[in-house]
């Protein structure tokens, strides 16, 4: 006798759906932000010039490969309340809060981007955390906290690069 396929399986992990497709939402918008902030920083990697070259160089690499990473982090959280991750530019282009740069900056103007666009995730990040805590959603909580770790100091490590 054949086993009957199931379509889905139905989700009972303590959160209601209308909870999990509200941080789900939320969890997208980060992760727009996130994919725009990863992206902005490979850009100025591969773009960067002048005497703090070397250095700045090698501080994008660390964070952009460290963004990238986290990237997966948030698309399975996402998928593992239920949902689908948002994938493409346009998608990004319409849920982030950071937008695009245009042409090549100078180094002190790519720092100061990049600032604005650490903040602007950790702001992302930080929004979720009523209705996380509303849902009781401890993993997704422990997600956010450690994003917002990151964003936070890797801004204050770059604003350090702009005081005089």
């Amino acid at each position: 006798m054949k086993a009957k396929a199931r379509k889905s399986a139905a989700i009972d992990i303590g959160i209601s759906e209308a909870d999990r497709a509200k941080i789900a939402q939320g969890l997208s918008k980060l992760l727009a932000d996130s994919f725009s902030l990863y992206l902005m920083t490979h850009n100025f990697h591969w773009n960067v010039t002048g005497p703090m070259f070397n250095t700045l160089h090698t501080m994008f690499m660390a964070q952009y490969t460290e963004q990238w990473n986290a990237l997966d982090l948030v698309a399975e959280r996402i998928r593992a309340l239920g949902h689908p991750a948002p994938g493409t530019f346009k998608d990004y282009a319409k849920l982030a809060s950071i937008k695009e740069v245009a042409g090549v900056p100078k180094a002190t103007e790519m720092i100061r981007l990049l600032v604005d666009a650490q903040e602007a995730t950790a702001r992302t990040a930080r929004s979720l955390f009523p209705v996380v805590d509303k849902a009781n959603d401890q993993p997704t909580m422990d997600l956010l906290t450690q994003r917002l770790e990151v964003h936070e100091k890797t801004a204050w490590m770059l604003r350090s690069l702009l005081e005089e």
